[in-house]
This record gives structure tokens, C-alpha cells and sequence, in this order.
């Protein structure tokens, strides 16, 4: 049985956008080192998708997070990938995020809760000057 690894890009490019991605260019590197070990993998561009606000696992017609929930909880390993704005994560991984929430109210046969035995983790891409700069500015007395 192969490991399965789901990577949400939350780049605020959409894949037809001319620019790449550097969100993708980490989360490339991070799937090409997990293919090593026979790790199944899929990276899903979030800016590509229609994830309707809210925290809910279904939000209505037109909402694709209940597909990416399925993907999301077939994998065994998911990786967050996000560029940094002032700080903050893409919009577009806030909303995801803010999905996953619902997670806190569903459960599996056995009670637990439904992203059970799940391994995730967080790839951030920015630019660490920029950050630094704001940041020191912001927070000066």
C-alpha cells in the first residue's frame, strides 16, 4: 500500500496565469523528495478552484471544496503551501483553512475526528527581508 500526499498551493496565481508560482516551485520540491520513497502524489492550485467562505464541509451549488475535502481526506499526508503577505497567509489558504474547521464537528465510524491519523504540514514561500522590514516597523514603540 502507497502512501498518498496531497499539497494545496495557495499562490494566488491561477495555473493559466504567465508567472510561475514559487508556492509551486517549493511544493514541486517537496513531492519530487517524497516520490523517492514510492509516496503517491497530487498538488492541487487552490486559486483554480471555487471555495466558497464559510466553515461548513458543503456550502451549496458551485462549491468545489467537497471535492477537495475528498482528496484531502484520502491522503495520508497533506502539505499547506502559501506565500507570506504581511505576515499573513494567500487569501485563498485562509479559505481553505477556514474549511477545514468543519473537521472539528465531523467524525469517523469510531468517533474520532474525521482528519484522524492524518500527517500535514506547512511550506511557506516569501521574502524574508520584506517580513523583517515590516515587522520591525509595525511593532516599534
Amino acid at each position: 500500500m502507497s502512501l498518498k500526499l496531497l499539497s494545496l498551493n495557495g499562490t494566488l496565481k491561477s495555473s493559466s496565469s504567465p508567472e510561475a508560482s514559487s508556492t509551486g516551485r517549493l511544493l514541486g520540491l517537496i513531492a519530487k523528495e517524497f516520490r523517492k520513497h514510492d509516496v503517491d502524489t497530487e498538488t492541487l492550485r487552490l486559486a483554480d478552484h471555487n471555495i466558497k467562505p464559510g466553515v461548513t464541509s458543503n456550502e451549496g451549488e458551485g462549491d468545489d471544496w467537497p471535492e477537495i475535502r475528498k482528496k484531502l481526506l484520502d491522503a495520508d499526508i497533506l502539505f499547506v503551501g502559501t506565500p507570506i503577505w504581511l505576515g499573513q497567509p494567500a487569501s485563498v489558504c485562509k479559505r481553505a483553512l477556514e474549511r477545514m474547521d468543519a473537521f472539528l464537528n465531523e467524525t469517523d465510524k469510531q468517533g474520532r475526528m474525521v482528519s484522524y491519523g492524518k500527517v500535514a504540514a506547512v511550506a511557506v514561500v516569501g521574502m524574508k527581508m520584506a517580513h523583517t522590514t515590516f515587522r520591525r516597523r509595525s511593532f516599534r514603540p
